[in-house]
């Protein structure tokens, strides 16, 4: 297995010090027991409604003024953390998109961590973390059709060399490398702030892992640490 390395631009230091993340590259199988994600939801919502994890809200709370220093507007576009766990909150539950789907997410609510998940097979060249200049291209929707559009000047994003993959840092996915449950090769990344304690980030990448190996019997995962150095 050739594990992911993402690239973190110097400057991200700068706007975030003391980022770390998970990087979790993932050989799938078959999905065999797709009820591991149905229960990981369950544990999460229930995680929630408890008020865990105790730094819950300093994490997203300095992932809001993360978001404001590069000039985003965290109440309209929250990181993904916060917006999961806020419709967790006021339904009391999520809804079933896709087994491994519905597994990371199960880890964002239950640690309050945003997770991005991506289809290898869609990428090209390393993922990386970047300051947008502005004239990269975003796959989306509008609508319901596809439709393309850049990111702002200065914006956190992570791309590949055909263009953006995530606006915002970890606000919204693009279309082109959207994971589901038919890849054959996944690249997870748990992102975290100091608020977040070291054990805890190590704790939900073993729990995404053995959710994985648990609903892909035969699946095998490389789990990497990577910091942000200025």
């Amino acid at each position: 297995m050739q594990a992911v390395t993402p690239q973190i631009a110097p400057a991200i230091a700068t706007l975030a010090p003391g980022f770390r993340a998970l990087s979790i590259t993932v050989d799938a199988a078959p999905i065999l027991h797709p009820e591991v994600a149905e229960l990981a939801l369950q544990r999460a919502c229930a995680a929630l409604a408890a008020g865990e994890p105790a730094w819950g809200d300093a994490h997203l709370a300095a992932w809001a003024e993360v978001f404001r220093r590069f000039g985003a507007k965290p109440q309209r576009t929250p990181c993904s953390a916060e917006a999961l766990r806020k419709r967790a909150l006021r339904d009391g539950s999520l809804p079933s998109i896709d087994p491994v789907v519905d597994l990371y997410n199960a880890i964002s609510v239950q640690f309050a961590i945003p997770v991005g998940g991506e289809n290898l097979a869609a990428y090209a060249g390393t993922p990386r973390l970047v300051i947008a200049e502005g004239s990269e291209t975003f796959d989306t929707l509008k609508d319901g059709a596809p439709a393309h559009e850049s990111p702002d000047a200065g914006e956190v994003i992570w791309r590949d060399d055909l263009g953006v993959t995530c606006r915002r840092w970890n606000w919204r996915q693009g279309v082109r490398t959207r994971l589901d449950a038919e890849a054959q090769r996944m690249w997870f990344i748990l992102e975290s702030l100091p608020e977040m304690p070291l054990e805890a980030l190590r704790e939900a990448g073993d729990q995404l892992v053995a959710g994985l190996l648990a609903m892909m019997p035969g699946a095998r995962a490389e789990v990497l640490l990577v910091h942000c150095r200025a």
